[in-house]
């Protein structure tokens, strides 16, 4: 077969499968784009992102500062590329914590109910009387602004989610054909929940990671936009939106290009979680 033949019914090909999975297609591309330029900082980022430059202080976009510089003469382009890694970190870190402690409860309140379940279930009644962000600001007033304390908090409290989730599925799962024929065969309790049920029962926690990588993000940048979080002179973008406030009339380049690096990150999660949730049949 001929090259170009090749290329005629391969084009036909990639375009059903990228109308199929589009928003997997965009998501993917979006966050590896913004590993690549995280990973690259150094080689790509055209200033330190904390030195200071008292005679470049407020200049708007140019070819020398393609986003401009804030108030204390930083080149903002710069800032944001060495923020990816931070906010990245955040958005990775804030939701493996939780989704192991969550599907570890969950796991164990679902398959052996009783006691075990009540206790459980009323922690988690417990954690969620509270405002979720109220109660996460709580925990880092008391451990201290940074971002351990934000890493503690998250595990604290975003493992409710994963184990209500999880335990749900576990109640249904548990009483399914393979599941009885597993302890007939007198499998022990932990092969049966982790080897039978739990990969049975964790797909919609997979596609909730996605959508709480957006809320962790958000959070992360919330936080250190009211100070407890990443410290200045630190790169990240909250803490950048926040240094803007003050100039948003007269610099608005240093609160818009962190504010769009916000949402285009939290846009490709949304993206991959939509795609993860339709490729698994999970309803969101």
């Amino acid at each position: 077969m001929s090259a170009s033949a090749t290329r005629l019914s391969f084009t036909p090909g990639l375009s059903r499968w990228l109308g199929r999975h589009l928003s997997l297609a965009v998501g993917a591309g979006l966050l590896a784009l913004f590993f690549l330029v995280a990973l690259a900082a150094p080689l790509i980022a055209p200033y330190d992102p904390v030195v200071q430059m008292a005679d470049m202080r407020l200049q708007p976009p140019s070819f020398g500062h393609l986003f401009g510089t804030d108030n204390f003469g930083r080149d903002i382009f710069s800032r944001v590329i060495w923020g990816a890694r931070i906010d990245l970190q955040i958005a990775f870190i804030g939701v493996v914590f939780p989704f192991i402690i969550g599907t570890l409860v969950g796991t164990i309140a679902g398959f052996f109910g009783g006691i075990v379940d009540a206790i459980f279930m009323r922690i988690i009644d417990i954690i969620l009387a509270f405002p979720f962000l109220v109660l996460m600001l709580s925990i880092i007033a008391i451990l201290g602004p940074g971002l351990t304390s934000f890493y503690i908090a998250m595990a604290l409290v975003g493992w409710v989610s994963y184990a209500r989730l999880v335990r749900a599925q576990i109640l249904v799962l548990k009483n399914a054909d393979y599941a009885v024929a597993a302890i007939s065969l007198g499998f022990s309790r932990t092969r049966i929940m982790f080897r039978h049920l739990l990969p049975n029962a964790v797909a919609g926690s997979l596609v909730f990671v996605m959508s709480d990588a957006v809320l962790v993000l958000l959070n992360g940048a919330a936080i250190s936009y009211l100070g407890l979080g990443v410290q200045p002179p630190t790169a990240e973008w909250g803490i950048m939106v926040a240094e803007g406030q003050p100039f948003v009339t007269t610099a608005w380049w240093i609160t818009l290009f962190p504010g769009l690096s916000i949402v285009c990150l939290a846009f490709a999660f949304s993206l991959l979680g939509d795609a993860l949730g339709d490729m698994l049949g999970v309803q969101e």
